[in-house]
């Protein structure tokens, strides 16, 4: 079982867990307690089986302006190189959690999304962006290395070296129309309310699916990165049988036969209206 969040908002309803960061005043900023609520939830609904997909967004204006002034940078100043460096990892382990997480995660932005906030998106499986959606890798600007919680792992992957040159060195905030042309995006909708409706969409349609087979897919286009060829048409060749052994695989064939939806194992309560 999940444990209830104190620092961000969270509901599960049909398969779909919804985590809405909530301090709209702040854009949605980062506290020392939100990280590590964040990661310590992605966590637990990895061994909640009832959860088949998962929404990330924001409340308000912002989907995540980054680290808080105040909360974090602020209090960062002075801190000796361990202390900096238990920090650092901290963030890391947030964006670690998301790409380890077993269901798709899709990331409704609903806004500003900068510093932390883009890495957060960017680690999300699936991105809606609200047409007034802003992205940036903004940690030049403050003095610090463009690669920062796994960007320059995560960027290149998306949108191509030159893209991710571009966006780490510069800095520069970019609108959803060019987050949409370079690949950081994949779709835009008219607001955010839009954004997260289709999400919602999406989240609903990935939990009536076979749960297994996509968590294979997350693994295998996460572990493939580093793979040969040869390394990756064996791993997914593995992948493949194991899904084949599943009863999904059976229930697939039997709708076709019977000319009628497939009964996923497990997507009872997403398949309840």
């Amino acid at each position: 079982m999940y444990p209830s969040p104190t620092t961000f908002a969270m509901e599960v309803t049909r398969g779909v867990a919804e985590i809405t960061l909530d301090r709209p005043e702040r854009l949605n900023s980062l506290t020392f307690e939100i990280y590590q609520e964040l990661a310590d939830t992605f966590e637990a609904l990895n061994h909640a089986d009832e959860v088949r997909a998962i929404v990330l967004t924001g409340r308000g204006r912002g989907f995540c302006s980054g680290g808080d002034q105040d909360d974090i940078i602020k209090r960062l100043l002075g801190r000796d190189m361990k202390r900096l460096l238990d920090f650092t990892r901290t963030t890391g382990r947030l964006i670690g959690t998301i790409r380890d997480a077993r269901r798709p995660v899709i990331a409704a932005v609903n806004g500003v999304a900068v510093g932390a906030g883009a890495v957060i998106a960017a680690a999300c499986d699936l991105r809606i962006a609200a047409a007034n959606a802003r992205f940036g890798f903004i940690f030049p600007r403050v003095g610090l290395c463009g690669a920062d919680m796994g960007a320059a792992y995560l960027l290149p992957r998306l949108v191509g070296l030159g893209n991710a040159n571009e966006l780490l060195f510069l800095g520069r905030i970019i609108d959803a129309e060019h987050a949409l042309r370079i690949g950081l995006v994949n779709r835009i909708e008219l607001d955010g309310e839009a954004a997260l409706g289709l999400a919602r969409e999406w989240a609903l349609e990935l939990s009536r699916g076979p749960a297994l087979a996509h968590t294979m897919t997350k693994q295998m286009i996460e572990s493939e990165h580093g793979m040969t060829l040869d390394a990756a048409l064996e791993a997914e060749a593995q992948a493949q049988a194991i899904c084949m052994q599943y009863p999904d695989f059976r229930e697939a064939h039997e709708a076709f036969k019977d000319k009628r939806d497939p009964r996923f194992t497990g997507a009872e309560a997403a398949n309840k209206e």
